[in-house]
Order: C-alpha cells, then structure tokens, then sequence
C-alpha cells in the first residue's frame, strides 16, 4: 500500500479495498516506527487525524469523495492549522497552538484530505540542509548520515521514507526543489501568486511560495489541483481562472510524446561548479528527453550568476521586517527573566531565534538601513529585474528550461555548517527562479554512489500543467522516482 500513487490510493479507497481509518493508522504506525531514526516530523497528534479519517470515510461512503478524500498527507510545520502546534521550526513558537487554518490547509480540509502531522524544517525557513531546526536536524533516509536538504527537509525525507505518501513544501530559494533533489522525489515550486500564502508564515514575502512533495509528477499535479487558487484574504495571490494541472498527463503519448519541444539549456548552468558525477546524469536526461522527441537549443542567463547575492539581500531584508512582530509580547517565547520593555524585547529574541536566524535578521538590518538601502537593497531588486528579463529572452527561444537541480549529491551533517557561504551556494540553480517568480520543478534522474540527483524544470509564467507533462514523459520512460531506500519499505 506505501507504494501506491495518490490516484491508486483514492482507488483503493473509493473500492472499500482499505479504509481511510486503516491508511491513516498505517502511516501512523510506520511514522511510529521509523521517525526517531528520521526526525521528519515535529507533531503528531493520532486522535486528531483519525477522527479526520473516520470523516473521510463517512464522505466515500456517501460517493462524494474526490481524488484526495480519505488520503493521509503531511503539512509543513509553516502553515498554521487549527489546534495544532506550529512552530516554524523555532524556539521562538514552540508553544505556539494556531487559532486558525491556513488557507492551503482549509484547502485540503475541504478535499477530504487527512492531515497526518507537521513536518520538521530549517528554523523559519531560513537554511539549506535542515540542519537548523530547534528540534535537530532531519536525516535523509537514504544515507542517514547526510542531510535531505532544506527548508523543506522533514517533508522530503517523510516521503522518501514511506512515513507519508505527499507532503507539502514551501520554496523560498530552492527549498521544495532541492530536498526533492537530494531525496528522489518530485517537487514542485508553482508560479508566484498560483498558491496562497495566507497562513504561511513569512520568510521574505516576495519570494516565498508553497507547493507539493510527492514521488511522481502526477501525484504534484493531482496536490497543485487541492492547493491552488485565487484568496482574496493574499494580496499576493492572483485572480485567474481554475485549472486542471493534470490535464497535459491525460492526453495520449503518442510515439514521441514531445515533438515539438524546445529545451533551453542555459550555458551557466552546464560550466563549472556542478560535480562530474552529476553533470553525467544531467547529460543522460538531455539524451532521455531528445529520444522522447524533445529538441534542445542553446540558451543565455547573463546574469545568474549574480542571483546568490541578490537573493540573500532581499530575503534577508525582508526577514528582518516580517520577524519584527516575533517580539515576546503576543505569543510565542518570552524571555523568563527581564527588568523593562527593552530588556523582554532583546532577551526574547536573542534567546528565541536561533544563529541562522539571527544571522539574516542583522544583514537584513544593515542593508535596509540609511545609507545603505540604495547600494544593497535597491541595487539587489534592479539585478532582480535583469534576471527575470534574461528568463524571459530565453523563453522567446524554448518552451523549457532544464539543467540540476543541485550543483551536489546529500552532503553529511554538519559538513558545511560552519560555512554560511558554501551553504547558501547549496542553492545556486534554483535561486534565480524565485527571484523572476518563475515555477520550477526536481524530478530525479539517476542516483551518484547511492545518492540521488535532481533534474530541474523550468517554464515560464502558468505553464505548470506544461512543466508537469513533461516531467510526467520522462519519468513514464526512466523510472528512477520508483526507488526507495532499503530500510524503510
């Protein structure tokens, strides 16, 4: 049953071959089992999800169950569900019981969806190994010594490990795609406004987007499907017309399933810095893709190169606004001790944020600060610009834009932990995209001494359902997101 797809599962489910009840309780009992080795999940609370379950049932059993009704999928301890602890990852609201639902968790409330537990993450999204959590680091369960990637690392590795069968994500700089990297998974960071952010809490607004974790591209598509949709409640949050994500899947393959696609392959994503081992099996998936009847032409981003510094300028000044309010006064920690107003406001922080936290909270400080808004700040955001016109140029030329997903295979923990810099250069490929507010997409496309590589997808504005049947293509030809690692199934 782990190994079943969402589509299967509803099957199963619709057939009275297992109930929702039972799923559930499964993957309860295996999160039992095998978390501890893990740490993927920060909260699970068995009554809650059961009496979702038996929910569930009643709807399938009345025929007005959808294609997610009864199904078991794990949220990012990000978004703020109802009587649930949602901390963030963070000291800082680890007492922090959500009064309300996200509107991505009301969402798959309303599909019928069971919500199985809160997923570990880097400490506010802020990381690219999960490593700074303040309930430790996850592992990845294919080599437990090494890192699944980050933000959204409890959510990948719960996947990867059969402790859930999708999750949710949020990718702020990489942070869906490069876990789904490192893990062998899909993941799929949507066109900016597609999903709601209302409920999630801020990392940098203008980047951040949630999306889906799952272990193919027709279990994202059938995710997206739940997830998105315009909320007046985001003002970032676009008013267009609903879509079928899945709809490109559907349609016959025929005998070259993408004639007529255009790849782009962007020099700078193919020159140094990405290791051997892993350029091999991007260029594996290239002549995978040409056999599918793909065309692929040569493409420029000038200036990607200059997106890491760009990004960790507006991220981290937009971190340092939007982690203002976390001040101790209207919930979450508060320092124990204090003599005035000031005092409970720098014990509370100091104690309650971790160092990557405070790390970025300073930068952001600095750059946004007089006298030097107009050299870092403002300058980033014209670089901003640049980049999403070079995407655009390119796209004048393809349909798609390919390349990895991560310059490495999972390092080990702790390996570039003292290296801020070398962790933020983790990132480099899927940067840039966040910055242009482009979806893009992991799929995996090989495994390099035993460790997964992702292949990244990058299409331009609202083209997912296109991004998704082309993942979908190669994926039914290289089957590679089929493996699971030994010790879990």
């Amino acid at each position: 049953m782990i190994e079943r797809s969402l589509h299967e599962l509803a099957r199963a489910l619709a057939s009275k071959e297992i109930s929702s009840v039972e799923l559930t309780q499964l993957y309860l009992d295996r999160i039992a089992s095998h978390d501890p080795q893990l740490n993927a999940y920060i909260s699970v609370d068995p009554e809650r999800s059961l009496a979702q379950a038996r929910q569930a049932d009643a709807r399938l059993a009345k025929g007005e169950g959808g294609p997610l009704t009864g199904i078991p999928i794990a949220q990012k301890d990000i978004f703020c569900a109802k009587d649930w602890l949602t901390s963030c990852g963070s000291k800082m609201l680890s007492n922090f019981i959500s009064p309300y639902d996200a509107t991505v968790i009301r969402r798959f409330a309303e599909a019928g969806a069971v919500l199985l537990g809160k997923t570990n993450m880097d400490e506010f999204a802020m990381g690219s190994s999960n490593e700074t959590s303040f309930y430790g680091p996850v592992r990845n369960p294919w080599r437990l010594d090494c890192v699944p990637g980050g933000s959204s690392g409890g959510s990948a590795a719960a996947v990867a490990a059969r402790l859930c069968p999708a999750a949710t994500g949020t990718d702020t700089g990489g942070s869906i795609r490069q876990p789904a990297a490192l893990c062998n998974l899909t993941g799929l960071k949507p066109t900016y406004g597609v999903v709601s952010r209302w409920g999630m809490i801020a990392f940098a607004s203008s980047l951040d987007q949630a999306g889906p974790l799952a272990r193919s591209a027709t279990d994202c598509a059938a995710l997206l499907n739940a997830m998105a949709g315009f909320d007046e409640r985001d003002s970032t949050s676009l008013d267009r017309p609903g879509e079928d994500y899945a709809r490109d899947i559907a349609a016959p393959a025929g005998a070259k399933p993408l004639a007529g696609l255009r790849i782009g392959l962007p020099k700078e994503f193919f020159g140094e810095g990405c290791r051997p081992e892993v350029m091999r099996l991007i260029d594996a998936a290239i002549a995978g893709y040409r056999e599918l009847g793909a065309t692929t032409v040569a493409v420029d981003l000038p200036n990607m190169k200059l997106s890491v510094a760009a990004y960790y300028v507006i991220a981290s000044a937009e971190a340092s606004s939007n982690l203002a309010r976390f001040d101790g006064v209207r919930y979450g920690y508060r320092a124990p001790e204090y003599r005035d107003l000031n005092e409970m406001y720098g014990r509370s922080r100091a104690q309650g944020f971790g160092a990557e936290v405070k790390r970025r909270i300073l930068v952001g400080t600095y750059v946004l600060s007089h006298g030097y808004y107009d050299a870092y700040y403002l300058q980033a955001q014209r670089i901003r610009r640049l980049i999403a016109g070079d995407f655009a140029e390119a796209f004048r030329h393809c349909d798609v834009i390919l390349g990895p997903t991560s310059p490495t295979t999972a390092f080990r923990l702790g390996e570039k932990a003292s290296d801020p810099v070398q962790m933020y250069l983790s990132d480099i490929y899927t940067i840039a995209v966040n910055l242009a507010g482009l979806p893009g997409m992991s799929i995996p496309c090989g495994f390099a001494d035993g460790l997964p590589v992702g292949l990244q997808l990058i299409g331009d504005y609202f083209t997912e359902a296109r991004l998704l049947n082309v993942a979908h293509r190669y994926q039914h030809a290289n089957p590679w997101h089929r493996q699971a690692p030994t010790g879990f199934v």
